[in-house]
């Protein structure tokens, strides 16, 4: 058995134990999936981290094609956010180089793709990075393999993650290339989970990509679990451009073809918005209308230079949810 092995089976074995405490599946991507997963880890017993794998930016954008890999950027934020000791592990994976032909890249992403090609594959590696950081959960990619995206934006075809994402236009369909079946462990992680959590996130791009993979649309429906979705702070200048609260709601469930959330968590206090965007609200007797909870809660972070979530504010919203 090599080394890599030996990393592996203690993680392994830790994740198919059976968790008597509160089970959480988070499906998503980018940095809102990370301040999600510091939110839940305040109160859940156990936390699984579904991550889309259709990245095509940044230095993701650069290792993953080349490779054969899924793109690592989203997976090495997911394995950081749920890592609360320092270490030099973590240092290693959050460095990024600022020189040289490797200017641009995470160390982080370099090591998941050299212990990939170590054998294993792309998901053991992932594993192997977790066990070396003490992760106090699992992080998963929603597939096996790297996949694209593909949008009608105003009735054109916009094909990548990167080109969605900066669209200006009404987005009335997305799709995943190829059409592969979901990993079994995310489907497992959703068939177990007590609370799914979707969002925060860019919602087509981080929020829907991967419920677009075969098979976790309908696991989500399956679920007998209460599904939460964290609501965007603010409209992104691209793909929800103009998008009102109760519009980021009917894209979630018409495009991505889940039920609709059991509550949605959306912010309520004080909000500096950027020029150019505006702010998501959601009228509470709209949503009552439609069945689903609206939890307010001031959960937006002082001081910061972009709007964003804070996560101990949003645990604390999220900790009084309950499960279905």
């Amino acid at each position: 058995m090599s080394e890599t092995d030996l990393l592996v089976e203690p993680l392994l074995q830790q994740l198919e134990e059976d968790y008597d405490g509160l089970q959480v599946a988070a499906i998503g991507g980018g940095h809102g999936l990370s301040a999600a997963l510091r939110a839940i880890l305040d109160y859940a017993d156990a936390v699984t981290a579904i991550v889309t794998v259709a990245d095509d930016g940044g230095s993701s954008g650069r290792i993953a094609p080349g490779l054969d890999i899924p793109p690592p950027g989203d997976i090495r934020r997911s394995l950081l956010a749920l890592t609360d000791q320092p270490s030099l592990w973590r240092s290693l994976i959050e460095y990024r180089f600022a020189d040289s032909d490797v200017a641009g890249h995470s160390l982080g992403n370099l090591i998941l793709a050299a212990m990939s090609d170590l054998g294993g594959g792309f998901s053991d590696a992932v594993n192997t990075v977790g066990r070396l950081l003490g992760t106090r959960g699992a992080v998963v990619p929603v597939a096996e393999e790297r996949l694209d995206l593909e949008a009608n934006v105003d009735g054109a075809v916009v094909k990548g993650q990167v080109a969605i994402a900066l669209s200006r236009g009404m987005i009335a369909d997305l799709r995943v290339v190829p059409d592969v079946a979901a990993s079994r462990r995310a489907l497992e992680a959703v068939a177990a989970a007590d609370q799914i959590v979707l969002g925060p996130g860019s919602l087509f791009t981080s929020v829907i990509a991967p419920l677009k993979v075969g098979e976790m649309a309908e696991a989500v429906n399956d679920s007998k679990a209460a599904l939460i979705y964290v609501c965007n702070l603010t409209s992104q200048d691209g793909e929800t451009l103009g998008m009102s609260g109760i519009e980021h709601l009917e894209a979630l469930v018409g495009i991505a073809g889940i039920r609709a959330p059991d509550v949605v968590v959306s912010h309520d206090g004080p909000l500096a918005v950027p020029d150019g965007l505006e702010r998501i609200e959601l009228d509470v007797r709209q949503v009552a209308e439609t069945g689903i909870r609206l939890e307010l809660g001031d959960i937006a972070r002082d001081g910061s230079d972009w709007p964003a979530h804070d996560p101990a504010r949003l645990g604390a919203v999220m900790r009084r949810l309950g499960v279905a």
